[in-house]
C-alpha cells in the first residue's frame, strides 16, 4: 500500500489517493517515517495489563469482568477496547463444559424434611440461609471429594472439607467449619439447605444442625434447580479452576483449592453482587450495621485468604 502511494503521489497527491483507497493519510505518513501511532503504543500497554489481570484471575474472566477488574484497579479503559484487544489476541474466559458425576445418593429410609427455600436463593443479611453440596475432583493419585457451605447473602464459601471418600464425615466437617467461623443472628433462625443425599440426611448431620438450632431444608432427588446456587458454584468452580489443569498429587490439588477459595471470597467479581467480591459485600454490610455486634458475621471469623494457614479440620479426612 505504501509503495503504491509513493508511486502515484506526485501525480495525484497523498490525500486523494488515501481517500480513494479508504485508508488514513496520517497512518501512511507514520508508517513512512517509521513512527508508531499513539493508539498502537497504548494498545500494547493495555494488552500487557489485560494479560496480567487475566492470569491473576485464573484466566476465568471474559472481556466484561476483565474490564470491571481494570476499572477497579484504576485503569480508565473503555469496555469496547478491552473486548477488541482480547478478541484480536485470542484471550478468552473460562468456558463451561464436562459431563455430570453422580454424588447425590438418596437414603430411602431417611426422614423426608421439608424444602424451606423453594428455590428462592436470596437473603437480606448474612447467616439467614446457607447452602451446601459436595462434588468430586480428579488428580493422578485418584479422586478427591470436596464438600462446601456457602452463605447465600454474600456467596461466600464459609466452610469446606476435602477427603478421599463421600462419607458423612466429609459434609459434617464442612458444616462444623462454617459453624465455627460464623455467628448466627439472635432474632432469626438460620436455615441450612442441601440436596437429599444420604450424607445430608444422616443422623450425625441432623444432630449437628439440631445442636446449633439450625433449621434443615432439603430439595428433591435428582433436581438441580432445588439446590441451584450450590450447583452453580460447583459448575463455576470446575470451569475456572479444574478445566485444562492437571495435578499429580492430592496435596497439590488441595492447596490449589484453598488458594482458589481465597481468591473466590476476596477478589473474584460476582455479577449477582454488583461486580463485587463476597468479602467486600460483607464488609459493607458490617459497616452499615456496626452498631449491632451480634449480627457481625466476621466477629470471630478469620478471612479466607490464599496464604493463610490451613484449618486443622481440612486434613482430618484426607488420605
Amino acid at each position: 500500500m505504501t509503495r503504491f502511494i509513493d508511486t502515484y503521489r506526485d501525480r495525484f497527491g497523498v490525500e486523494p489517493i488515501c481517500q480513494t483507497l479508504g485508508v488514513s493519510a496520517s497512518a501512511y505518513y507514520q508508517r513512512k517515517t517509521g513512527q508508531r501511532s499513539p493508539r498502537v503504543v497504548e494498545d500494547e500497554r493495555l494488552l500487557g495489563v489485560i494479560r496480567q489481570t487475566h492470569r491473576a484471575n485464573y484466566e476465568a474472566y471474559g472481556y466484561r469482568r476483565t474490564w470491571k477488574a481494570l476499572r477497579r484497579a484504576g485503569e480508565p479503559v473503555a469496555r469496547c477496547t478491552v473486548q477488541r484487544l482480547m478478541r484480536q489476541h485470542g484471550i478468552q474466559g473460562a468456558k463451561r463444559r464436562g459431563k455430570p458425576w453422580r454424588t447425590t445418593i438418596p437414603d430411602p429410609d431417611a426422614h423426608r424434611r421439608p424444602d424451606l427455600v423453594n428455590r428462592q436463593f436470596t437473603a437480606s443479611e448474612p447467616n439467614r440461609l446457607w447452602v451446601g453440596d459436595l462434588s468430586y475432583l480428579r488428580c493422578w493419585e485418584g479422586l478427591v471429594y470436596f464438600a462446601f457451605v456457602i452463605d447465600v447473602f454474600s456467596r461466600k464459601v464459609i466452610g469446606w472439607q476435602l477427603a478421599s471418600h463421600m462419607r458423612t464425615d466429609l459434609v459434617l466437617d464442612a458444616l462444623r467449619m462454617a459453624l465455627g467461623t460464623r455467628q448466627p443472628g439472635a432474632d432469626f433462625q438460620l436455615v441450612s439447605h442441601s440436596d437429599r443425599g444420604s450424607q445430608y440426611t444422616s443422623a450425625a448431620y441432623t444432630q449437628e444442625l439440631n445442636d446449633h438450632q439450625v433449621l434443615a431444608s432439603v430439595g428433591s432427588v435428582g433436581d438441580a434447580f432445588d439446590n441451584a446456587l450450590a450447583e452453580s458454584f460447583v459448575d463455576t468452580f470446575k470451569t475456572e479452576l479444574i478445566k485444562d489443569r492437571v495435578w499429580q498429587t492430592r496435596t497439590q490439588l488441595e492447596l490449589a483449592i484453598v488458594e482458589y477459595i481465597g481468591w473466590f471470597n476476596n477478589t473474584r467479581l460476582h455479577e449477582s453482587l454488583g461486580d463485587r467480591p463476597p468479602a467486600e459485600v460483607e464488609a459493607d454490610w458490617v459497616a452499615a450495621n456496626d452498631s449491632d455486634d451480634e449480627r457481625d458475621p466476621a466477629r470471630s471469623a478469620p478471612e479466607l485468604v490464599a496464604n493463610e494457614a490451613l484449618p486443622a479440620a481440612l486434613y482430618s479426612e484426607i488420605v
